[in-house]
């Protein structure tokens, strides 16, 4: 008897160790199948993983489930086929061949995925082409300006840019050349999304007030009345919150209206007079890494010191890795945030990004080197013209908070104030949301969100989940506010 019951515990714990062992290896498995473009495997696994452990916390339950919806959002941002590219690409070069795609492809020009064994690209890959690689740009602008017989309007940056200096100049004020705005924001929620009586749960970014520099926030109307809006100093990414019950048959609509007023800010750094910041308890968060993304990898750290040399000033330091990433980092459209595991790393091994993406990047480098930098986000707009936009601010010793913008970049010119104006300044024309990324909201939000990282659009929820961007619109209208002109803009969904 007694060799049955140890036979029988035996029998058990193997059981227990067989069953860890599994689980592990299905973890391991899954990430690996991930890697690979293999999600309907993957996604076959993590549902056993949840169905079969019950040992799994909460928080790993989220996140398992999260890792078949970031699949879910990627299979989205890849739809386009071969054709599809080589058909756009032809626009601008008619010659092109599948060799050429091939090329570009090794030289990480186009983007794409093996999605189930299927070569999927990046929906906007034939567009990003043309903004990657230098040769396909300069094609692809000749063309266009043949194509173009008149000049659109463009807003006088440059010029404005030197009026704000000139004004801080002549004032000793850094916050100088105000504008008054009137900003229109609603989400159309699409009709039959959710069932007939459900609540909709409804933020829409709105902004924060910062002393001097976005001010007189007034707010002038909503649908619906009763709103929810979250504290300005308790919440870093500011949202005015709303419910309302869908109807079966109609779209479910939200909007917030209001006013407020952006400066320009200015201000004139001698490098000689920057100095290593002192350790303190508040600057300490904005120096640290923040995993996933604000890493300090061993290839950015190796790349930060070929790009830094010798240098020891912190200024000088910043404006080398500003023009390195000005330089060697273009523009391109990115796909959705919450896809990524760690953007600066997919920036280092690519060698684009978009503003967001530009912005992680050179804040991790700026923090490996001991300068303090974080994230600021909104809208930017540059009449007739608008964009959701990210940028940050940075640290200097005895300047204190200064605003950046990497993605702007230096300016064309001789005058060495100007050409690093955006190291230091920004314009009057932003409209700021966000003074941290992920962050928590207020209320807070139930499921994952759409934007993980950022907060620009909204976002939608009912108790069954998150609503994804393509189960509703934004709109976004504008007025710029001034004493002798009034511009209006409508800007239509993005």
């Amino acid at each position: 008897m007694e060799k049955q019951s140890i036979f029988f515990s035996c029998f058990i714990l193997l059981g227990i160790i067989s069953f860890t062992i599994f689980q592990c290896s299905n973890s391991t498995n899954y990430k690996k199948l991930i890697k690979k473009g293999e999600f309907k495997k993957a996604s076959q696994l993590i549902r056993v993983e949840l169905a079969s452990n019950p040992n799994l916390s909460d928080q790993e339950r989220i996140d398992l489930s999260f890792e078949i919806e970031r699949m879910d959002r990627i299979k989205k941002d890849f739809t386009k086929d071969e054709k599809d590219i080589l058909k756009y690409i032809k626009t601008y070069i008619p010659e092109v061949s599948v060799s050429d795609l091939r090329n570009w492809e090794r030289e990480k020009s186009l983007e794409y995925m093996i999605i189930n064994g299927e070569k999927k690209y990046f929906n906007s890959a034939g567009q990003n082409f043309f903004r990657i690689d230098k040769e396909a740009k300069a094609i692809k602008e000749k063309v266009e300006k043949e194509k173009t017989e008149k000049k659109s309007e463009k807003f006088p940056l440059d010029k404005h840019l030197t009026n704000i200096i000139e004004k801080v100049k002549s004032s000793d004020n850094r916050y100088v050349c105000p504008v008054n705005l009137k900003i229109k924001q609603s989400i159309t929620v699409k009709e039959n999304v959710i069932p007939n009586g459900k609540v909709l749960r409804c933020w829409i970014p709105f902004p924060r007030e910062i002393e001097s520099r976005q001010t007189d926030i007034k707010l002038l109307n909503s649908e619906p009345a009763k709103y929810i809006l979250a504290d300005n100093v308790q919440t870093k990414q500011r949202t005015i919150y709303f419910e309302k019950i869908a109807k079966s048959g109609n779209p479910t609509k939200f909007f917030v209206e209001y006013q407020y007023t952006s400066h320009g800010i200015y201000v004139p750094v001698d490098p000689n007079r920057v100095v290593p910041i002192p350790k303190t308890e508040a600057l300490e968060p904005f120096l640290n890494e923040v995993p996933p993304h604000i890493v300090f990898t061993k290839e950015l750290q190796e790349l930060s010191k070929i790009i830094v040399g010798t240098e020891t000033n912190p200024y000088r330091i910043a404006q080398k890795l500003f023009e390195w990433v000005d330089v060697n980092i273009p523009w391109a459209s990115a796909r959705e945030y919450s896809t990524f595991r760690n953007i600066p790393e997919y920036v280092y091994e690519n060698r684009h990004g978009d503003c967001g993406m530009q912005t992680l990047f050179f804040i991790t480098l700026c923090r490996i080197n001991g300068i303090p930098a974080k994230w600021q986000s909104g809208w930017e707009f540059q009449p007739p013209k608008d964009s959701m936009h990210d940028w940050g601010e940075i640290y200097f010793e005895p300047y204190g908070w200064l605003p950046m913008d990497v993605t702007y970049g230096l300016r064309e010119t001789d005058n060495e104030e100007l050409k690093w104006f955006y190291l230091n300044g920004m314009d009057s024309y932003r409209l700021i949301f966000n003074d941290a990324y992920s962050q928590n909201f207020y209320p807070a939000k139930i499921h994952a969100r759409s934007e993980t990282i950022d907060s620009q659009r909204g976002e939608v929820e009912w108790e069954g989940g998150n609503l994804y961007f393509d189960k509703w619109d934004y709109d976004l209208e504008w007025e710029v506010i001034q004493p002798s002109e009034v511009i209006k803009i409508k800007v239509k969904e993005k």
